[in-house]
């Protein structure tokens, strides 16, 4: 054999099969595209299903690809054992009803020996039972001897998955060599031992399986074959472990680095090792497909893996962030077969960075009030957490469940999922009451429902905002009517049979304007959009009556509508200009265009800088002042994604779509209306940025019309501010100055004056100390300090004490600080401060924690801080008796 790593491995696959005339193409995302069955792509057919289905038609009926996979069923056992991964490729070579068996069979030898350099005496084949073709293709055409080629049953060599398309397989083996085997002489493929490694499928599909259970032959079959990279890797370079190829062990090798930990020493720290090795691989391609940490999905699993690496990291002893610097290793070392690794690493590493702080942050607050939970389950026997104490742990803290029951299991622990279950599901009950309670729009239903048939609209207001239309159907009061009576205030739904008004859609709200008729004038408040995309008109009847078949002049307001397009391609020039900023992981997660302003949501991992914000809001007007012509054409689904236009991929669109093209900055797929030219927007103005979900941003901002009326505002503000503070406008910002020191000046005098008293105070609280033994006791309650004060106090009366056990409460306002600090033969004697201030707080309607010599809490309850002394005083003595 020749050993090889695993780049030349892939780029000797896939150079092969191009040799035999195969389209070889770069792997796919791992994320499904136009496939609701699967969450993230887990074999190198997965993305080539529509292809064997002859749902669409392949660019070649020849492919190849490397296809980045990950599989997440068993990562409970990833770093367990030396074989599990989250992450791995696949190999695969395809034909659609090209080739089949005999080209199929004869190339797979051709690579193991010729290009794997595999010895031919080592490599066995199993084939389905009644494959007789296959039989007679390994024994005829290759050469195989008849007792290296095994026939199996359908459940190892017959794929099938429901109804469908389906057939026989034939698998190549690796024969490693009798110290790997069981034993038995009669050992061969499909016996359970470690000797035969199954390291090539080659999948013949060349039937149909019907309800009925009937095999009908197709037409034209199909090839699919999956060879493991990292196994192949594993045979070449005589390795057991997948973590010791050369792709795996060079992160290995880095972990161990970072942490100063051996592998091989120690089992617990090899579980560690080999979990971190594995989750930054998959983060890393995970973050390069543009998947986000979130609480759901794609994004939860991405979220899962990097917790959970991170976590084992702080069992290694890295209770720093690192991930964010290991994962240069996996760009270093797959770059040269994933080039988009390293031109998104950048953005990888922030990604992970961002999320590795915030959970170092939840895990250090979670892990300690999970660890008063074992301890307490520990002195009472028990061995199920309680569903109330691990959700208080998710809801208070973010602690995942996953996590909860993985460091649970490490102590032969489990948790109550069941009742677990049961409080999220009460929490989002109570989540739904109070939406309901504070007036939230729920799904809206559609009036349309009442009509026995439903007219059709056709929307007209792309070219047009006045036009002559006939009314096909009336709503008023919950039923169809032919005629509605006008009275002043009354509200009815018109349909037209067209309509210049744009009904509610793609984020953009319904146009206004006016119904006029011979004997009817109504005001259209809003237009929306019923089942079947059906327009209808919210109208509030001025005069008059209206009936079915009358014709109305429908007229839209001009200038609320130009407002609102003046919005909607801004939005689209914003979405670009984030992406140019942030990286193209920038996707639209939802968006409002009203004529008054624009909001706009959008992923990415953390807060927006100020910086980032400015170049944003500058590269959208330097767009506008460039006079871009907005142009829009009608064109198919394929050739808007062929131009590269921007789009919601997971929504559905019909075959024939919109497309929005700005100049030659942005394209993008839009049913709504816009500026014919990026100018007529006039300039756009951010309001600000905020997150709205894990994972989600949200910029609002305005043009045109409102940017004009902010600015008029904030003239206006500067101007009462500099009337105000008796100056002129060029003034303000030093005149701000002055008014800062000064009230800085007067900050500092203060707290010196505060200092000397708090050297008065430390005199009187020694001298009036209750003492037990040789400790001093000082337990009080001051006015009006601060948290800091009450620590810097409690330092010195613990310095001049010696002996002391020191807890100071004060109230500022409504809010309550408690301080407690014990000195150093206490807290060896068994007293913890933590402990102390948790108690006393909980009377106070509060909480805290901290070290065993020094802790502080809040409450709310000023109310409650006799209550609270008496208490501290009752805890010290009894530990101090």
């Amino acid at each position: 054999m020749e050993k090889k790593g695993i780049n030349e491995i892939r780029q000797a696959f896939l150079e092969f099969f191009e040799s035999k005339d195969h389209l070889v193409r770069p792997s796919f995302s791992l994320i499904p595209k136009d496939d609701n069955s699967l969450l993230l792509i887990n074999s190198g057919m997965a993305p080539l299903k529509p292809f064997f289905a002859g749902t669409q038609v392949p660019p070649k009926n020849r492919m190849a690809t490397s296809q980045k996979c990950i599989r997440t069923g068993d990562i409970e056992n990833v770093g367990k054992t030396a074989r599990h991964a989250t992450f791995f490729e696949m190999l695969g070579n395809f034909s659609f009803g090209d080739y089949f068996k005999k080209e199929a069979i004869r190339w797979s030898w051709e690579f193991s020996l010729e290009h794997l350099k595999l010895p031919p005496e080592r490599i066995w084949a199993s084939i389905y039972e009644d494959d007789d073709e296959a039989f007679h293709l390994w024994r005829q055409e290759v050469g195989l001897p008849e007792e290296r080629i095994v026939r199996l049953g359908k459940e190892d060599n017959f794929w099938e998955i429901g109804l469908g398309p389906c057939g026989p397989c034939s698998e190549l083996y690796f024969d490693r060599g009798e110290k790997y085997g069981c034993g038995d002489a009669a050992c061969k493929p499909g016996c359970e031992c470690d000797r035969y490694v199954e390291y090539w499928n080659l999948v013949f599909t060349q039937f149909n399986k019907d309800e009925a259970g009937n095999y009908t032959p197709l037409p034209n079959p199909n090839i699919d074959t999956g060879m493991g990279l990292e196994r192949v890797a594993c045979m070449l370079q005589e390795v057991d472990s997948i973590f010791e190829i050369d792709g795996m062990r060079v992160i290995l090798d880095n972990v161990c680095e970072r942490s100063g930990v051996t592998y091989g020493e120690n089992h617990q720290h090899d579980i560690s090792i080999r979990i971190i090795t594995d989750h930054i691989r998959s983060i890393t391609f995970m973050i390069s497909d543009g998947i986000l940490p979130s609480n759901e999905g794609r994004g939860y699993v991405l979220r899962r893996l990097l917790r959970r690496a991170a976590r084992h990291g702080k069992l290694l002893g890295l209770n720093q962030a690192f991930l964010y610097q290991l994962m240069d290793k996996v760009v270093e070392k797959f770059h040269s077969g994933y080039p988009e690794l390293m031109e998104k690493q950048e953005t990888i590493r922030k990604v992970i960075l961002v999320e590795e702080d915030r959970f170092l942050e939840t895990i250090h607050q979670g892990s300690e009030m999970l660890g008063d939970y074992i301890e307490m389950m520990k002195s009472e026997g028990q061995q199920v957490l309680s569903g109330s104490q691990a959700f208080r742990l998710y809801d208070t803290f973010g602690f995942p469940l996953d996590l909860t029951k993985e460091i649970l299991e490490e102590t032969g622990m489990t948790v109550d999922e069941p009742a677990f279950k049961a409080e999220m599901e009460q929490q989002k009950t109570r989540a739904r009451n109070a939406r309901s309670e504070a007036g939230a729009v729920g799904w809206k239903e559609d009036p349309l429902t009442v009509l026995t048939a439903v007219p059709q609209t056709s929307f007209v207001g792309y070219g047009s905002l006045a036009v002559s239309a006939t009314v096909t159907a009336l709503i008023q009061e919950g039923a169809s009517v032919e005629r509605g009576l006008a009275e002043k205030g009354t509200t009815m739904f018109v349909l037209l049979d067209q309509t210049p008004f744009y009904g509610e859609g793609g984020g953009q709200v319904g146009d206004q304007g006016v119904l006029k008729g011979a004997a009817f004038i109504g005001r259209v408040v809003d237009t929306r959009k019923g089942s079947g995309e059906v327009i209808y008109h919210v109208v509030e009847a001025d005069q008059g009556q209206i009936a079915v078949g009358d014709t109305l002049q429908a007229i839209v307001t001009s200038e609320r509508r130009a407002d609102t397009a003046r919005n909607h391609t801004a939005t689209h020039l914003l979405h670009k200009a984030l992406k140019h900023i942030l990286g193209e992981h920038v996707q639209q997660a939802g968006s409002l265009v009203t004529p008054e302003r624009l909001r706009f949501d959008f992923n990415h991992f953390e807060p927006m800088t100020a910086e980032e914000l400015e170049t944003v809001e500058t590269i959208v007007n330097q767009q506008i002042q460039r006079s871009l012509p907005v142009q829009i054409m009608e064109t198919s689904i394929e050739k808007a994604r062929s131009l590269g236009a921007e789009a919601l991929f997971d929504a559905k669109y019909g075959e024939t779509v919109r497309v929005v093209k700005t100049g030659d900055f942005s394209l993008e797929l839009c049913g709504g209306t816009h500026v014919n030219n990026s100018g007529e927007i006039g300039m756009l103005l951010i309001l600000g940025e905020s997150g709205i979900a894990s994972g989600v941003r949200r910029i609002e901002a305005v043009t045109g019309t409102g940017a004009y009326r902010l600015f008029k505002q904030h003239q206006e503000t500067l101007q009462t501010m500099a009337s105000m503070l008796k100056t002129r406008h060029e003034r303000l910002l030093p005149r701000l100055d002055e008014m800062i020191q000064e009230s800085r000046e007067k900050d500092q005098l203060i707290q010196k004056m505060k200092q000397e008293q708090m050297k008065d105070q430390q005199g009187d609280l020694l001298q009036n100390a209750v003492t037990i033994g040789q400790t001093a006791v000082v337990i009080t309650s001051l006015e009006g300090q601060s948290m800091d004060a009450l620590r810097e106090l409690g330092d010195r009366i613990k310095e001049k004490a010696g002996s002391a056990a020191i807890l100071l409460a004060s109230h500022e306002e409504d809010k309550v600080h408690i301080m407690a600090t014990l000195s150093k033969d206490l807290v060896e004697k068994g007293l913890h401060a933590g402990k102390l201030v948790k108690e006393v707080a909980a009377i106070t309607g509060g909480g805290g924690g901290g070290r065993p010599d020094m802790a502080q809490a809040g409450g709310k309850k000023p109310d409650k801080i006799p209550e609270a002394l008496s208490r501290a005083m009752e805890m010290i003595q009894q530990a101090l008796a």
